[in-house]
Formats: structure tokens, sequence, C-alpha cells
């Protein structure tokens, strides 16, 4: 297993991203063009994950730079804000989205010109790409510490590579484990109703060489009451300063995780961390009901029944038996200065 994977999003003379939805049948790499694609991929899943969002956000302004017709700096910013909210608006929970916006925007306004504002535009999202997979090896490296040689790993929904850069929140603390040359075997849950798990969490370490059992979301607490789970480790799409938000169906791993006293684990690098706001304050994305009422066209479900579709869950702090970083690993309610 090497650690030089290709990336999940990157810049090569324009925005390109792998195009999640079509996996595991068809790797296919998907340039963006425009704002409104970049918009449309993110809200379709083609980009998730909320450090690959970060990236998207920061080069989604590289994009909207470099697509920017107005002359002068100020207008030239106006333009670019404007792109900013859309993109910011795409995804409501995932913080990484917003900040990686907000980190290309800073960059850009110390632009003079036209052509500077682009270049700082772009070489702010490079390195924050670049960061993203420095950060989650060197968090790998903290998680790696909890794994004992043998263990059974429990994940959910798709915290690797390809919710990221590069590398790994999740899955990142399982491949740096692997390369000490610690036997790792992984559970990984379906996650309905898009399936994140199978298309994209089996799919990764089947390509890795590590070791995946394929689980309905609803047998993690029957596997735990055999004894066959040992760690629990899942991703973030935002961290507050009393809950971890993260897939739907997160809550129900780690009530059950406690209820049979093993360690429910959360990976994510400290750009995911919302020190400012609580649970309460934070909006819960509703996608689609059709998503759980049908499946590639198939009726799943009566036509006109009412459905019910939240995209996150949040976890208490009080579930966490840590919370796995580039800093090393917190255990709520202590959490990392940022």
């Amino acid at each position: 297993m090497s650690n030089c994977q290709p990336r999940s999003i990157w810049w090569d003379d324009g925005l390109w991203l792998i195009d999640q939805t079509l996996l595991p049948e068809e790797l296919l790499a998907l340039k963006i063009c425009s704002i409104h694609q970049l918009v449309q991929a993110i809200k379709s899943l083609k980009v998730r994950g909320a450090p690959a969002l970060g990236a998207a956000g920061a080069y989604g302004i590289a994009l909207a730079a470099r697509l920017c017709r107005a002359a002068g700096s100020p207008e030239m910013m106006a333009e670019l804000e404007t792109a900013a909210e859309m993109i910011r608006s795409a995804r409501p929970t995932a913080v990484n989205l917003s900040w990686g916006v907000d980190r290309a925007m800073r960059a850009a306004a110390c632009g003079e010109s036209g052509e500077e504002i682009r270049e700082r535009a772009l070489s702010e999202a490079e390195e924050i790409a670049t960061e993203d997979i420095r950060v989650n090896q060197l968090l790998g490296k903290f998680g790696a510490r909890l794994l004992r040689d043998g263990d059974n790993v429990l994940t959910h929904c798709n915290a690797g590579r390809l919710a990221c850069v590069g590398w790994g929140t999740a899955l990142g603390v399982v491949r740096s484990a692997v390369a000490e040359g610690k036997k790792i075997h992984v559970y990984a849950c379906e996650t309905r109703p898009l399936h994140q798990g199978s298309r994209l969490t089996a799919w990764e370490l089947t390509e890795d060489g590590i070791p995946v059992t394929l689980i309905c979301d609803s047998m993690s607490g029957s596997l735990m009451r055999k004894g066959k789970i040992d760690k629990v480790i899942v991703g973030a799409d935002r961290i507050t300063r009393d809950a971890v938000f993260n897939k739907i169906g997160t809550y129900s791993h780690a009530v059950l995780a406690r209820h049979h006293n093993i360690p429910f684990y959360v990976a994510a690098p400290l750009s995911t961390f919302d020190p400012r706001h609580e649970e309460s304050e934070i909006v819960v994305e509703e996608r689609d009901p059709e998503e759980i009422c049908s499946l590639n066209g198939k009726r799943l479900a009566p036509e006109g029944i009412e459905a019910y579709n939240p995209a996150f869950d949040a976890t208490p702090l009080e579930l966490v038996s840590g919370i796995i970083t580039e800093k090393g690993v917190f255990k709520p309610p202590l959490m990392p200065l940022i």
C-alpha cells in the first residue's frame, strides 16, 4: 500500500474531481468548468466528505477567479463573494466547505490585481489540498496507536481518501495501522440510503488489500453483542462544543458501542471543529426523500408516501471515547485549542 495514492480532487489547468456517484462500477475523472457545475457536484455528492469539501470550496474560489471577467480588484472580489456564497450554501452542515471557501477568499483579498488575485486563490487552494494529505497522515499515526494487531474495526459511511484529498481520516487510521504491520479487519456498514459504505468504503479497502466485510447498517449491535467488534472509528462533518455531526446512523452505533463497552472514536482534522456553536444551533441538511423511496429508478415505497431524509445526526460528546486529530487524541470534554 503506497502513501502516493490518487487524489480525489485536484487542479490541472482547471478543476478535476473523481465522480463518486459512479463508483464502484466506474472510476471517472470529471472536469468542473463552472461554479454552477461545482455546486451541483457538491449537492449530488459527486464530491463529498468534510476534508474533500474544504478543498472543493477553495478550488471553487480559484475557478471563480479564473472565470471572472471583472477588470478591477474591487469588482473582481465582489464577483468572488457571489460565487463564495453559492458554494457555501451547497451543503450547510459540513463546516469544512465554508472553511475552505473563506481561506481562499482571504488569500485572494490580498491580491492587488486580477492576476495576483487568481494566483493567490489557486496557491491557497493547492496548499489546502497538500495540507489535507499531510494532516491525515499525522492523524493516522496517532490513531494507529489505538489499534491492536488483529482488531476488528467497525466504520460507518466513508471517511477514507475519497472523503478527503487523500489518505483519509477514519480509514486513514486503519491504513496507518496496516502500514505499521498490524493486521486489521474492517466491518463496513452499507450506509443507507446512498450506500457510501458499500460503494466507497468497501471499494477503497478492497483496492488497498485491507480485509473488509460489508454489513447492513442494522447489524452492528448484533455483531457487538457477539464480541466481533473491538473498536468503532468514524469521521465527522462538524464537531461542535457538545456533539459530533456525521452521517445519519452514527449516533445509533455510538449508543450501541457504549452499551457493549466498545471504544467509539471520531477521526477528524482540526478544520472540522466548530467551537463557536452547539448542536442546537446547527442546520442539519435534509435531502430529497426520493433517495429513500427509490433505488436506481425502482420504487421502494408507495407513491406519495411521506419520508424523512436527514443527511446527518448528532452524537453527544459524552458517547465519544476520543477524537483523533493531527495534534493527538483528545478525550471529551477536553478539546484542542484551535
